[in-house]
Formats: C-alpha cells, sequence, structure tokens
C-alpha cells in the first residue's frame, strides 16, 4: 500500500529543526506496518500492534460525539514516534486527505532493506486553504455554553472524573478521546486538568482551523470571567529578588519557583533530538541577572599565580564573536539530582525531588575556551602549576553578594578534544536569559553544575574555586555517612557523570491498550566524559529477560566525544504470563564505551545529597483484562 510523505511547517522559531518528514500509511485499522520513517534528525520504528486497538476505541467514541476526524471509516497510522507535534500534522494531513484537499505530497514506496525510498510527486497545487488560528477563532466564549472555574477544570485529570482541558477561553471534555490520541495518552495527559495553550504554542501545528474543528467537536463550557482574566494576567511579575526573572513555559514541571528550577515532562524530552529552548530544564540557585550585552564584559585572567605573571583582559561579547572562531557542538547538559526521587524513596535526601527529565540537549556555539585563554596569555607550559580554571557568574546572592562559581581541570580546558565553549548561541539562535544569556560555559561531558551561565570571570589558578557549590555540594559519599559525620572536604567535586539511561515513552501507571501483545518503547541513554554508548539492554519482566534497544539518533558520534545523548527505541513482546491483565515492570539500562553499567538497584548508590542516581530505570504500566 503507498504511502504519502508530507513535508510539515517549521515546529518552531530559531529551530535548526527546521522542518520534519512524515509518513502516513493509508491502512485500515486492521492493518500493521513496521515501515521506518524520518522525523528531524532521527528515525523511528512503529508498529500498528500497540496502539491501534487504543485508535479504534477512541475512534468509536469520537465518532458518538460527532468529532469531524472520525466521520469518514478509514483511518491512519502514523508513524515514526515524532511525538505530539508530529501526530498532529498527521491528523491534519489525513483530514486533508479524505476530504479531498489539494497538497503538495512526496510518494513512498519499502525498499528492499526495509527503508524509504521517495519521489516527488504533485497531487494539485501546492497551495491549501487551511488557515491558522488568529485570536478570535478557536477559544472564545460561547454564550450558550456554561462557565467553569479553573478550580473545577483542574479536579478533572483522571479518567474516573473525566479529563478537562482548557484553550483560550474554552473549556473541553477529552475524556474519550485520550485512549484515540495519535500522540498517545502520555501526551495529552500532560495537560490533564490544565490550560493546552502553552503546549501549543510551542507544537505550532496544531493551531490550524482542522484542529480547531476536533477540539470544538469537544467544547462543553467557557471559563469564568474570573479566571479569563486571571490567566490573561498569570504571568505579570511580583516583588522581591526575583521580581525579574523571566517568564517560563508553563509545560515545565516546577520543582521550586524561587530560584526557579524545572524539568522536561519525560514524555517530550525523546520528542527531539535537539531539546527546545522553551522546554530545555532550567536550574537556577540565584535569582536570573537581566545583563545588557552592549555593556556587559567578561574578564579572563590567563595567570599561574603570582602578581608579577598575571595578565588578565576583558573582552565584550562583539569581541568573542568577531576575535575567535566559531565552533560548534551538540552536547547534552545533565544536572547532578537528575532522578534524585528514586533516591529519596530509599531514604529521605536533601534537595530537589527531580525526576529523570532534568537533562537536555542543544546545539551550542561559541568561542573555545581553550583560545580565550591562550589570548589571554596563559602557556600550559610556562605555567606548569595551573591546575584548574574558575568559572563565575553575574548571579549572586542578594543577602551577602556571593556569586555561582565553579571549576573544572586545566587538562579539559586546554584540550582540542574536550570542546569546552563560551556559548553564546544555543539551537542557533542567542541563548535565552534563563539559559545564561549573554555567555555561558559549555563543559561538555560535565555535570551540570560546572557549566556555569552569565559568565563574568574566568581565571586559571593552583586551587579549585572555593565557593560554596565547588566545595561544599555536588560530592558523592558512602551510604553510611549522613548529615552527623559528613565531611565534605574528604570527597572530590563531581566532575563527569555516570553512565544514564530512561525510558520516555511511558511513566508509572500508565495502562496498555487492552489486548496488547508487546509494548513500543522509547527513551535516552548518556554518559559522562564523552564515552559512546555500546548498548542499551531493556526489559518487559523486571529484569528477568532482556531485548537490545535499537539507537535511533545520536550514534555517529565519535566514540570518545559523544557529547550528546542517545535516543533509543524497541518493541518488546508482553510476558504471557501477564497478557490477559496485571503489572508489568519495564526496566532499562545502558552499558558505555568502556563497559560501565548502571547497578540494578538504588540502595547501595544512596547518599545524603540525592546525587549521581543512574540506577536501572524501572516503570510499572498496567496490562488490562
Amino acid at each position: 500500500m503507498r504511502s504519502v510523505l508530507i513535508l510539515a511547517r517549521p515546529l518552531m522559531k530559531n529551530s535548526r529543526l527546521v522542518s520534519s518528514w512524515f509518513c502516513l500509511d493509508s491502512l485500515l485499522l486492521s492493518g500493521r506496518s513496521s515501515r521506518r520513517c524520518f522525523y528531524g534528525s532521527a528515525m523511528a520504528r512503529a508498529t500498528g500492534s500497540s496502539g491501534g486497538g487504543a485508535q479504534e476505541r477512541g475512534g468509536r467514541r469520537a465518532e458518538s460525539r460527532g468529532n469531524p476526524w472520525y466521520k469518514n471509516k478509514r483511518r491512519a497510522f502514523l508513524l515514526g514516534g515524532g511525538g505530539l507535534a508530529a501526530t498532529v500534522v498527521g491528523v491534519v494531513a489525513y483530514s486533508k486527505l479524505i476530504r479531498g484537499r489539494q497538497m503538495t505530497a512526496v510518494q513512498c514506496k519499502e525498499s528492499d532493506g526495509g527503508g524509504l525510498t521517495a519521489k516527488k510527486s504533485i497531487v494539485g497545487s501546492t497551495n491549501d486553504d487551511s488557515k491558522d488560528f488568529g485570536e478570535d477563532d478557536d477559544g472564545s466564549v460561547r454564550a450558550n455554553l456554561p462557565n467553569f472555574t479553573l478550580k473545577e477544570v483542574a479536579a478533572h485529570c483522571t479518567e474516573e472524573k473525566g479529563i478537562w482541558i482548557t484553550f483560550r477561553n474554552g473549556v473541553y471534555d477529552v475524556t474519550e478521546f485520550v485512549d484515540g490520541h495519535p500522540g498517545g495518552r502520555e501526551k495529552i495527559m500532560l495537560a490533564a486538568g490544565r490550560p493546552v495553550d502553552a503546549y501549543w504554542e510551542v507544537y505550532g501545528v496544531h493551531l490550524t482551523k482542522e484542529v480547531e474543528e476536533i477540539l470544538e467537536g469537544m467544547r462543553i463550557g467557557n471559563l469564568t470571567p474570573e479566571d479569563r482574566q486571571s490567566k490573561a494576567t498569570a504571568s505579570k511579575k511580583g516583588e522581591g529578588p526575583y521580581a525579574n526573572d523571566p517568564v517560563r513555559s508553563p509545560i515545565l514541571t516546577v520543582n521550586t519557583p524561587e530560584p526557579f528550577n524545572a524539568e522536561t515532562p519525560p514524555s517530550l524530552l525523546t520528542d527531539n533530538f535537539l531539546t527546545p529552548q522553551d522546554i530545555f530544564f532550567v536550574r537556577n540557585h540565584l535569582p536570573v541577572p537581566d545583563i545588557d550585552p552592549k555593556t556587559h564584559v567578561l574578564e579572563v585572567s590567563g595567570h599561574g599565580g603570582g602578581a608579577s605573571k598575571k595578565k588578565s583582559i576583558k573582552l565584550s561579547l562583539d569581541d568573542l564573536k568577531t576575535k575567535f572562531p566559531k565552533h560548534t557542538i551538540v552536547a547534552t547538559i545533565q544536572c547532578a539530582g537528575n532522578r534524585r526521587s528514586e533516591l529519596a524513596r530509599v531514604k529521605p535526601v536533601k534537595g530537589l525531588p527531580w525526576g529523570s527529565g532534568a537533562i537536555s540537549t542543544a546545539e551550542w556555539s561559541g568561542a573555545r575556551l581553550r583560545d580565550v585563554l591562550i589570548h589571554a596569555g596563559f602557556k600550559e607550559e610556562n605555567f606548569p602549576n595551573v591546575e584548574h580554571v574558575h568559572l563565575e557568574g553575574v548571579d549572586s546572592n542578594p543577602l551577602t553578594g556571593e556569586c555561582y562559581g565553579a571549576s573544572i581541570p586545566i587538562e579539559k580546558a586546554m584540550s582540542l578534544k574536550g570542546d569546552c565553549i563560551l556559548a553564546y548561541e544555543m539551537n542557533g539562535a542567542p541563548l535565552s536569559r534563563d539559559h545564561g544569556y549573554p555567555i555561558r560555559a559549555i563543559v561538555p561531558g560535565t555535570v551540570g553544575a560546572r557549566n556555569v551561565k552569565w559568565l563574568k570571570r574566568i581565571a586559571t589558578s593552583p586551587e579549585e574555586y572555593q565557593g560554596f557549590w565547588q566545595q561544599r555540594d555536588y560530592k558523592g559519599f558512602s551510604p553510611s555517612v549522613d548529615w552527623n559525620n559528613v565531611d565534605f572536604s574528604q570527597a572530590p567535586a563531581i566532575q563527569e557523570l555516570p553512565v544514564q539511561s530512561t525510558i520516555t515513552s511511558h511513566q508509572n501507571g500508565s495502562q496498555l491498550p487492552l489486548g496488547s501483545q508487546e509494548v513500543a518503547l522509547r527513551g535516552y541513554a548518556w554518559s559522562g566524559g564523552g564515552r559512546g554508548i555500546a548498548r542499551i539492554d531493556v526489559s518487559a519482566d523486571g529484569g528477568s529477560t532482556w531485548h537490545v534497544a535499537s539507537p535511533v539518533v545520536g550514534t555517529g558520534q565519535h566514540q570518545r566525544r559523544a557529547w550528546a545523548w542517545t535516543l533509543w527505541e524497541v518493541t518488546v513482546p508482553i510476558p504471557e504470563s501477564h497478557r490477559g491483565g496485571g503489572e508489568l515492570e519495564l526496566c532499562c539500562k545502558a552499558v558505555d564505551v568502556s563497559y560501565n553499567v548502571q547497578p540494578d538497584t538504588a540502595n547501595p548508590i544512596w547518599n545524603l545529597r540525592g546525587v549521581l542516581s543512574n540506577a536501572w530505570h524501572r516503570v510499572r504500566v498496567k496490562v488490562p483484562s
């Protein structure tokens, strides 16, 4: 059967993933496909078995509600697992096909190798008559419908109570659409009981008349006038040291609002190889500085100790851009506390309760740290006593004036293959304020705490940086050490992080479609120090039997300079003993090229700060009977 490839519009401004290809099979619901498609720079594999049943049930429910997308008896499977944006593109494309709309398409067929070969084919005109939403299109107040408060909407976040969402001024009951949602339950449940506006701002492909029709078919009411006003003013700034912090995407899962710390929802993490700036996890220790790039100065001291040898220079943002070659890398940054919440289940820990989303990946561009240090007069052979490079930011404690700072080994800073840069661009755009505008350090393969933001000072030194976050935090200890006997001076500061992997496609408590024989899983794997990923093992029975996952993107990196994560996927059979119902324990573990492997449990790696959490990632899901 023939497929159609649609060239989608860019998903986001300033994104290097400027367009994505999606493959839409015109199949009956009883059909099945294992074809491969490309989305962004990643390739994903999908099978119809894990989602078809749910989609069929959702389709029947939606038909009874008059949802226009389901009126035609032919259905479509969206291949590729490209996430919420990809699936909605598929929905819109299929909607256009069944309505006879004209569009530009590319026909494709399966090659002998199982991949796709394509040839362009123009189906009618390149113009289509779809219309983007305007401010007054969907979500406007409808006088014939009742009003609901945001509190009432928030109470409807489970299937038992019903799943409601809001968009602009409208309230929608999407309960019967959840199982049929082409992007899967996990995506739509992120907005359960909440506004969906922010998600659609990120995934702009929703904002079309076709999707409006689908959404308005589930309209049940309006927000109250009071809540419409509060929603409109929710982003107004308050008072105090954090009053000037930037506005953030409500998609992020917030751990603390002041200072702001938030992670990317796991089910969105692997939708793109490069994480969009708006949903890149945020780790702040202090208020976000508001820096004027025209007056900001970076001071660099390339000396080895002693006033007579000191040479200090001052550089502006324009200096970094014009005096030094631009170097670009793709690198993952992970917080030392990623997955801390799992260690907290063993014993209480002190720290933010991060889930598995305190990790993200971006393309970073800037001047090499090595080039800047040499420009400032530093030469390793002239200063053999230098062991560290200090990195200090503008952000400071409003009470004490102490700035955030850290240090990294001189070997890392000066190595051509260490790829340390002073970044001023992220995913092809200027850094946002939360991510270090105008200049930040990127130290690939190293814990996020050393990738200092809002840089104002760099200095070489025989000693480590003496600030709090280098000396009295971000260190690991034995499970036997507690707050009564801890001595931070006896533990080295964390630099490279251990091997890591998690499942992102399913969360604890997820329910598989009725009659599932197998489950399609996705996730990420990464290891510190540039160590590439050799293998990802995945189990559907708690680790009794294993299946090797297929890496879909991130595999082209040098094995010893693999700064970015590897995204993986695999379809594993459900054990026969569980096909009639019950609870399934999914788990994954990664092995890096040095054959470091994740430990099976969190107990032996527990530590009082809850850092370095990298046990097998375990997710319990329900198999309906």
